[in-house]
């Protein structure tokens, strides 16, 4: 049996995540679930939305995709439950996951369209006190702890996260690419009080690919293209962190880039610091003997999940720079055959590189080593 640490599950909040936790003057403009002609949506001052689809179709049969779950009861627990989430994770050898939010938006992002920022900033919090207490509390053997920010404002964010990290959380879940969301670049310096901190307590600052604008259109005559090419999105948008002076001021910042694939990092960084030796003289870069591949080897781990071209590569960037994931309960996932999948990806390559990737280089990063006695409990039982 694999032991899996996964660094990129997905939590469908449930119902009652902001009602029950924004100060009352807030609980009928928070996100809060509707009923609209038979089926669920979640509503807030200025929006509406729905957020499942393909988001939810774990254990589901294949053929059975591309409807919109129309109510929670649609879906299978795990996705929206932490107690059904643990059993069915451990059902599959995972011993270890990070869940990214599904409503706010891969870091938080959807709380800085707010107008009212007091309204913005009082949802932030709510998802975080629920990650944090309920959701991480069901199963704090298993679930590791992340936090969103409010972006919209750096020291609001820098406080928050000295908040969340108080209370225990081992994750920043950020935007992989602010600028293309309307927020400051990585280049400006803006950003730097947040990577500072993050450096000083050993944060991971976890990006996962559509957190910078990305969108999916099931319209027109080539549906679904964008999923296809979605390492496109951790290629540039990781690049643009090389080259950007944060992870050189900040060398021991640690980011990584959730959902966007492996094979395509040794092109990638060596075409970036081909340019950078030809660009650095005019473009007048600080630390200019830091190739954008040192930023990357030094500070950077990327994530897969079944991509054996990747792992056929893994020596042309660092084993111990890569990890594994489930997506659990999004359309990429194995679930719920993880360790049949994980075999065929695996078979052949090393025990100790094997170790690394699935387990060793992610309790290493986020300081939460998998418990063994819940190894020893599932040893065999896993599917």
């Amino acid at each position: 049996m694999f032991t899996l640490f996964s660094v990129d599950d997905h939590i469908v909040e449930p119902a009652h995540v902001w009602t029950d936790r924004v100060p009352a003057k807030f609980k009928d403009r928070a996100p809060h679930v509707v009923e609209v002609d038979g089926r669920q949506l979640w509503e807030w001052d200025g929006g509406r939305e729905l957020t499942m689809g393909l988001n939810a179709v774990a254990g589901k049969p294949r053929e059975e995709w591309g409807m919109e779950p129309a109510r929670f009861e649609d879906m299978i627990p795990g996705c929206y439950n932490p107690e059904e989430r643990r059993k069915d994770l451990l059902s599959n050898g995972i011993f270890a996951s990070v869940s990214f939010p599904s409503l706010p938006g891969f870091g938080g992002r959807k709380f800085a369209t707010f107008d009212d920022k007091e309204l913005a900033l009082a949802c932030v919090r709510a998802w975080n006190d629920y990650m944090l207490e309920e959701w991480c509390g069901t199963g704090p053997d298993v679930f590791v702890p992340m936090h969103i920010l409010p972006v919209w404002d750096i020291d609001l964010a820098v406080k928050e996260h000295e908040r969340c990290v108080g209370l225990g959380s081992k994750a920043i879940c950020f935007i992989e690419d602010p600028h293309a969301v309307g927020l400051p670049n990585f280049h400006g310096g803006y950003w730097e009080p947040l990577f500072a901190a993050a450096q000083s307590d050993q944060t991971p600052i976890c990006m996962h690919i559509g957190s910078g604008g990305a969108a999916v259109s099931l319209e027109g005559v080539n549906p679904m293209t964008e999923i296809a090419a979605a390492f496109a999105y951790a290629a540039r948008s990781s690049v643009n962190l090389m080259v950007s002076p944060l992870l050189r001021k900040y060398p021991d910042a640690k980011v990584v880039w959730s959902e966007g694939g492996i094979g395509w990092i040794p092109a990638a960084i060596e075409r970036a610091d081909r340019q950078w030796e030809r660009h650095q003289y005019w473009s007048h870069v600080e630390n200019a003997q830091i190739k954008p591949s040192d930023v990357a080897k030094r500070s950077m781990y990327f994530c897969m999940i079944e991509e054996p071209i990747g792992i056929k590569y893994r020596h042309d960037f660092r084993v111990d720079r890569i990890l594994w994931e489930s997506d659990y309960p999004h359309a990429d996932t194995p679930f719920p055959k993880t360790q049949l999948s994980a075999k065929e990806v695996f078979d052949g390559i090393p025990r100790d590189e094997v170790e690394l990737i699935t387990h060793k280089n992610a309790e290493e990063l986020f300081h939460f080593p998998i418990s063994q006695e819940l190894v020893a409990a599932y040893s065999g039982s896993a599917v």
